[in-house]
């Protein structure tokens, strides 16, 4: 791995109700989640790409529906960015989900919440603010 590329390239959410999930992460966060098919072709996977931009720093991923693949709490957590993580994390309930951990500092590197999909995933937050 180059020093010069952040070492997250590319992040999987899974879930088992595709329509339930992306209601809530397009809820949570505001924004518009695309169809990326089956890069299997076998017709057995679901893809909900979040939106990425290929020039831009940072990391891109999707929600992925694939039998055998169970949702829910596993030990790996993935920290959305957001202006205030206490905004965006109040959201959660009304989207189905719900508050984890409301905001808490982390000294010079900002503020964290978490909050738990339709799913059963917990979700990190993070903001500067």
């Amino acid at each position: 791995m180059s020093d010069e590329q952040n070492p997250v390239r590319w992040f999987e959410i899974y879930v088992q109700d595709m329509a339930r999930a992306k209601a809530f992460y397009e809820s949570v966060l505001q924004v518009t989640l695309t169809p990326m098919g089956d890069p299997t072709s076998s017709g057995m996977m679901e893809l909900m790409g979040f939106p990425m931009h290929m020039d831009a720093s940072g990391c891109a991923g999707a929600l992925v529906r694939m039998p055998g693949k169970d949702s829910g709490g596993g030990g790996t957590i993935i920290y959305f960015a957001c202006a205030d993580c206490a905004v965006t994390a109040a959201r959660a309930p009304a989207a189905g989900g719900r508050l984890d951990q409301g905001k808490m500092s982390i000294g010079q590197y900002g503020w964290i919440s978490f909050i738990i999909d339709t799913e059963g995933n917990r979700i990190g937050l993070h903001s500067m603010e």
